[in-house]
């Protein structure tokens, strides 16, 4: 090698820095590159890959659930970020990396769902691959939740941020919404979704091949009971009760109180606000759910 093409100490800290590569796998890339810096960040980031592809196959059942919320509460994000361990969802890296994948979704738009998200040649993917390189474990980002431009914009993120939610109110104005009785329930009702995890916003909203199918349930557990057709309903009926106490949000019992409901916390609030306001939609996610 000629002197022109000595690799330096500075030269492999350079690349060091911008790749988190190691020092030994810098050098030899230099090396490779003659030097030339460009090339040797590609040999790199080939290796990342290459790296990356072998660890695929492990499971990503830890990480953390990322969110952004505009200023003014008109849009926001949830993303779930996995990894391997929580060691690693803890790392500068990471945490970096959850902002980058925050930006594509920003930039994105409309156009950002779970395919986009996991398309192998989408931004998102490519953002990740060089950071499992880096990081030496399996990384993935499963699905995202975006809410954006139809309501008032919420969020809680549990402490450790593996459970993360976002909720949707309508019929809020720009001054209802800074005052305090919209903002306590915001918080109330997203820590709720947290705690008690509906599947519904409301009775109207759970499918009926769904209330079919608890139905059919339910009556083949009394049908021997020999009772009249009309009891049976009623038994039917009131059990059904119970499957919307457990998984319609409006119906289960408030977090904070347990005399109310959450429709009597949302109504309370209503009333206080001087008109009615709704939740339209929610979703919560947890770190680990898709991979079960």
């Amino acid at each position: 090698m000629t002197m022109a093409t000595t690799i330096t100490a500075a030269d492999v800290k350079k690349l060091r820095d911008a790749t988190g590569a190691g020092m030994m796998e810098c050098k030899a890339a230099l090396t490779e590159a003659s030097g030339n810096y460009e090339e040797a960040t590609t040999i790199l980031r080939k290796r990342g890959l290459a790296s990356a592809a072998k660890k695929a196959g492990r499971a990503a059942t830890e990480g953390l659930i990322g969110n952004r919320i505009a200023a003014d509460h008109s849009s926001g994000t949830l993303v779930e970020l996995n990894c391997e361990s929580d060691f690693v969802a803890r790392t500068d890296d990471f945490q970096k990396l959850i902002q980058d994948v925050l930006n594509e979704i920003d930039k994105a738009g409309d156009a950002a769902g779970d395919a986009w998200l996991t398309d192998p040649n989408g931004p998102v993917v490519s953002l990740i691959k060089p950071v499992i390189g880096k990081l030496g474990e399996n990384m993935m980002a499963p699905r995202l939740v975006r809410y954006a431009g139809k309501g008032y914009v919420g969020q809680y993120i549990h402490p450790g941020a593996k459970v993360g939610v976002q909720v949707e109110f309508t019929g809020v104005s720009g001054d209802l919404a800074r005052r305090e009785e919209f903002t306590t329930l915001v918080k109330e009702i997203a820590m709720q979704i947290a705690a008690a995890s509906p599947l519904y916003v409301s009775r109207e909203a759970v499918p009926a091949d769904v209330l079919d199918k608890e139905r059919a349930i339910y009556r083949a557990q009394v049908e021997d009971a020999k009772k009249p057709a009309n009891i049976i309903d009623k038994i039917v009926e009131g059990k059904l009760g119970s499957y919307y106490k457990q998984f319609v949000l409006t119906d289960q019992e408030s977090v904070r109180d347990s005399k109310m409901t959450v429709k009597d916390v949302i109504a309370a609030a209503s009333k206080a606000l001087g008109t009615p306001v709704t939740v339209s939609r929610f979703a919560r996610l947890r770190v680990g759910e898709t991979a079960q």
